[in-house]
């Protein structure tokens, strides 16, 4: 009887004082959290209840395991399990108090800053910090189960002697990986493109929806997404609309006849930015930019207060300036002047020449 109610008592009294300890740190933040409302930390925190739970479970039972009265052979096993779990959760836990100051600081800075250019790039770089924090405490954690088991305690030696040898060739061997992995933090603290921005790759326009230390993603405006590598935009030139204010300056040509009304096209092109919520009021102008021997070229700009916004007022003055000139002045619009072909003289067409008598033998 007593070998059974031991191991019930240690198990049951470790899981129900983690019970207890968790709910009253769990209520502890949750008061604190409604007190200060201007620090996220608090709440964020409370995301760390169930890690913080396996923990303290795994903990008392490594310690009081012993005392269940279990079999010699089997105090080995269960100690090994007990241990690896209790990396294992320690490292989740480590992680979710990162990820919750992390992410608190990021909303603070985010609540009490107006310029969105600067919240994007703490964004970008918050984003890659939790990545490499990740990275590092799920390293260490493999590292020190795998020193757990005994046989990798004896290889220790033989592996740090060749630890030279296979940097070497690791290295050799992961050269674009590395090459990455460093433009990935010279993208976050260089402020070359950060998350939100406005890009054209290769010809294609959209926004950065993600990036990480290996590669980034673009978000076209046809919702498709293009993988990049993060080492791209570190060694090929691209545009970014947001660098510097996310507020633009757009144009739209037309090619029309020199007899183009183009005072007309002013007063018209003013009316259609007043009925355009997307023109941010900021500027605009309409001039001939250029001439050919058969058409003229007319420049109009336009301002927006993003890249989203540029775009579609731009599509409006073109639409509608071109109905217009189509319903109110048709000879603006470009054509191809032919000549008709010009009939010869009667004198000058030529007459076929007469039948020439048969003069064969009869």
């Amino acid at each position: 009887m007593e070998n059974v109610l031991r191991p019930l008592i240690v198990v049951g009294g470790s899981v129900v004082l983690t019970l207890a300890v968790g709910w009253l740190v769990d209520r502890m933040l949750q008061k604190v959290d409604a007190r200060r409302h201007d620090t996220p930390l608090w709440g964020l925190l409370r995301r760390c209840r169930i890690p913080f739970q396996l923990v303290l479970c795994t903990a008392l039972l490594r310690g009081t395991y012993r005392s269940t009265g279990i079999r010699k052979d089997h105090e080995a096993g269960i100690g090994q399990i007990l241990s690896l779990v209790l990396i294992a959760s320690s490292a989740w836990l480590a992680v979710r108090i990162a990820t919750a100051v992390v992410d608190s600081t990021y909303a603070r800075y985010a609540a009490t800053t107006r310029d969105p250019a600067r919240v994007r790039r703490v964004r970008t770089q918050v984003t890659l910090i939790q990545r490499v924090v990740t990275a590092i405490v799920g390293v260490i954690a493999v590292s020190a189960m795998l020193l757990t088991f005994p046989t990798m305690r004896t290889a220790g030696a033989s592996l740090l002697a060749s630890a030279g040898v296979l940097g070497i060739v690791a290295g050799v061997a992961a050269q674009s990986t590395l090459g990455n992995l460093f433009a990935g933090f010279q993208i976050a603290f260089g402020d070359m493109v950060r998350l939100g921005d406005t890009v054209v790759v290769d010809g294609e326009w959209g926004v950065v929806e993600e990036i990480t230390l290996t590669f980034l993603a673009v978000r076209t405006w046809d919702e498709r997404r293009i993988t990049m590598p993060v080492s791209y935009f570190t060694s090929k030139p691209f545009e970014n609309w947001s660098r510097g204010g996310i507020q633009m300056t757009g144009t739209v040509f037309f090619h029309l006849d020199h007899a183009a009304p183009v005072t007309q096209m002013r007063e018209r092109m003013q009316d259609i930015l007043r009925e355009c919520p997307a023109w941010d009021g900021r500027d605009w102008s309409l001039a001939v930019t250029d001439s050919t021997p058969s058409t003229m070229q007319v420049r109009a700009v336009v301002t927006a207060k993003d890249a989203d916004d540029i775009w579609t007022v731009r599509c409006a003055v073109r639409e509608q300036m071109i109905a217009w000139l189509y319903e109110q002045h048709p000879y603006a619009l470009p054509r191809i002047t032919t000549a008709p072909a010009e009939l010869p003289k009667p004198a000058e067409i030529p007459h076929p020449e007469p039948d020439q008598p048969h003069t064969g033998r009869g």
